[in-house]
């Protein structure tokens, strides 16, 4: 079962040992879903803050 992250800061903190971002847009919001070796996390956000996100991102980003 996935898990939800509530927090950006977390979401960088385990994208340093995730593997694979895949990015979900939908309407008005973003799914950035981090798989890791364990657990797949899911962060639900908005456009501009996803972009920001993302261009911290060392990892293959997939968009969907």
């Amino acid at each position: 079962m996935p898990r939800q992250i509530s927090d950006a800061e977390e979401f960088r903190r385990l994208a340093d040992s995730a593997t694979l971002c895949k990015v979900v847009k939908r309407d008005d919001r973003v799914k950035l879903k981090l798989r890791t070796p364990k657990i797949l996390y899911t962060y639900i956000t908005d456009e501009t803050e996803a972009e920001e996100l993302l261009k911290g991102l060392k990892i293959e980003t997939v968009e969907f």
